[in-house]
């Protein structure tokens, strides 16, 4: 495996999420110098701001995963499954790589109740 290769995308990742939390934070700061005309104007920027939190928070979230996944390379596990131990798959590890499980294993955890 090119721990090299899912080194580089990760920190592309990583700078591409900071990038957009970056310029999410300025809009919602330019929002609260905005003016509200009518209710139609609050519950669209109501709005507007939930998916805008939404989005961060899973941002925020994925960058920890991201940050996660970095450590685990300089520890020399990563592309391991954290539940069986065997090796994650390399096309997985494209798709996400951030990913703590093998397919096997992943859906084993969603199908468990949180």
């Amino acid at each position: 495996m090119d721990i090299a290769y899912f080194k580089q995308l990760l920190i592309e990742r990583r700078a591409q999420i900071i990038k957009n939390l970056d310029a999410t934070k300025m809009e919602m700061e330019g929002l609260k110098d905005v003016e509200v005309n009518d209710d139609g104007d609050y519950a669209s920027l109501c709005t507007d701001n939930m998916i805008e939190e939404a989005i961060q928070q899973q941002q925020q979230r994925e960058l920890e995963e991201i940050e996660y996944a970095l450590k685990k390379i300089e520890q020399g596990e990563y592309g391991i499954c954290e539940m069986c131990g065997e090796p994650i798959k390399p096309l997985r590890l494209k798709i996400k790589p951030f990913a703590k499980y093998c397919i096997v294993c992943r859906e084993i955890v969603e199908k468990e109740p949180h």
